[in-house]
C-alpha cells in the first residue's frame, strides 16, 4: 500500500505546479505548517507501508485532521499573539527527521534482504 501515499504526494506536487494559485502573505504561515503537517502524513504512511502496517483509513484521516490542527493552532497562536506554530514546527519537524530516518532504514534493510535473497538462490542453483 505504500504506492497510496507516494501517489497522493505526487498528485499534489504536480497540481501545485500546474495551477497558478497565489497565496496571500497573511495565509502563508497557516499554509506552510499545514504542508509541514500533511509531509509528516505522508512520510509516516511510506514508513507504515514499509513496516507492513499501513493502514488506508488511519493515514487520510491522520492526514487530514493534523493538516487541520496544526493549521488551527497557527491561527489561534496568531489570535491571541503567541507564536504557537512553532510548537508545530518542532513537534512535525521531529517526527519528519524519525519518519525519513526509519524510511531509510527499513529500504536499506530491504535492498540487503534481497541481496542475500538472490545471492542464496544463486549459490542453492550451483549446487
Amino acid at each position: 500500500m505504500i504506492w497510496l501515499p507516494v501517489l497522493g504526494l505526487v498528485v499534489g506536487v504536480a497540481l501545485g505546479l500546474v495551477t497558478n494559485v497565489t497565496v496571500p502573505v497573511a495565509f502563508s504561515s497557516y499554509l506552510s505548517i499545514a504542508i509541514l503537517a500533511a509531509l509528516d502524513t505522508v512520510l509516516g504512511g511510506i514508513r507504515a507501508s514499509l513496516e507492513k502496517s499501513f493502514d488506508g483509513a488511519v493515514f487520510l484521516t491522520g492526514f487530514f485532521t493534523n493538516t487541520l490542527v496544526a493549521a488551527l493552532l497557527a491561527y489561534i497562536g496568531n489570535q491571541l499573539g503567541v507564536d504557537l506554530y512553532l510548537a508545530a514546527v518542532v513537534a512535525f519537524g521531529v517526527r519528519l527527521f524519525n519518519n525519513i530516518a526509519a524510511i531509510r532504514r527499513g529500504v536499506f534493510l530491504l535492498l540487503r534482504q534481497r541481496k542475500l535473497n538472490r545471492e542464496n538462490a544463486a549459490s542453492r542453483a550451483q549446487s
